[in-house]
């Protein structure tokens, strides 16, 4: 028997707002909402197809006039760690690791906090309170992890949080939602170490992929991501291997853009049928 959405999801378009990858730029993104018995099947489609989730949201780059937004997940099998990398595992081997449900704590938002304000103070995420946070680890209708990495306890017994990723889990691979790490520990790499963990864990799962999320030629915040072997990127349509990531300009012509009916015409639903124009 055949199963299919009852009712097709619908597409919606946010107003355009300052990219925050790119100055100069405005951003728009297209988004549907994520919940109900299907939300599993809309995630794990829509999830090869370059989208992304926040909360009960699923949502990708839809600009008027650009698209070096470009989905990115690295093939596990195939990834090698650099040199460089290696040195981040070992320098990072007393972390342990604890996977629970996606439940906020105090110490996560401390976390969190310290964070946001030492790296990305002027970000859409400065203002949020425990609430909205608790909101972001919490409010999911799909398969979700928060795994948090520690450092060895002090005398007290106390383990202290050093880093917290938020964690989907598809069908074929991890999602990486959402990571954050102490900025006193900036000298580890734990950002790069966070995501050579999740290729562990992905590799023991025997799941072939850790998804990024979005990789933006041009932008120095999303530069490190293009640093780890056997990266594809999500463009016209179809995964492919990023290979010299200076092949990939961040120029691109307003009339290269397609109009949004015809993008949501491209989008292909869990029952394997496009959307309707």
């Amino acid at each position: 028997m055949r199963h299919t959405l009852p009712i097709a999801p619908q597409f919606y378009v946010t107003a355009p707002q300052p990219c925050p990858y790119l100055a100069g730029r405005m951003e728009r993104k297209l988004f549907t909402a994520l919940q109900g018995e299907h939300a599993e099947k809309l995630n794990n489609t829509l999830s090869k197809q370059g989208f992304r989730r926040s909360q009960n949201v699923l949502y990708r780059p839809s600009c008027a006039d650009c698209n070096a937004c470009l989905s990115a997940r690295i093939r596990v099998k195939d990834f090698t760690p650099t040199r460089s990398q290696r040195k981040t595992l070992r320098r990072n081997a007393e972390l342990t690791r604890a996977r629970t449900s996606p439940w906020a704590t105090e110490a996560q938002y401390a976390l969190f906090r310290r964070y946001l304000e030492n790296r990305h103070a002027d970000g859409g995420m400065a203002d949020m309170d425990i609430f909205e946070f608790a909101a972001m680890v919490e409010e999911t209708s799909v398969r979700s992890r928060v795994v948090e990495y520690s450092r060895p306890a002090p005398e007290d017994g106390t383990p202290t949080l050093a880093a917290v990723c938020l964690t989907d889990v598809l069908e074929d691979g991890l999602s990486m939602v959402y990571s954050f790490y102490d900025p006193e520990m900036a000298a580890r790499s734990l950002g790069t170490y966070v995501i050579l963990d999740h290729l562990e864990i992905a590799r023991a799962a025997a799941l072939p992929y850790v998804y990024l999320g979005y990789w933006v030629p041009g932008s120095p915040k999303m530069g490190y991501k293009a640093n780890f072997s056997a990266l594809e990127i999500y463009k016209n349509g179809v995964w492919q291997d990023m290979g010299d990531p200076a092949d990939h300009s961040s120029e691109t012509h307003p009339l290269s853009v397609a109009p949004i009916a015809e993008q949501v015409a491209r989008i292909t639903l869990p029952d394997g049928r496009p959307t309707r124009r």
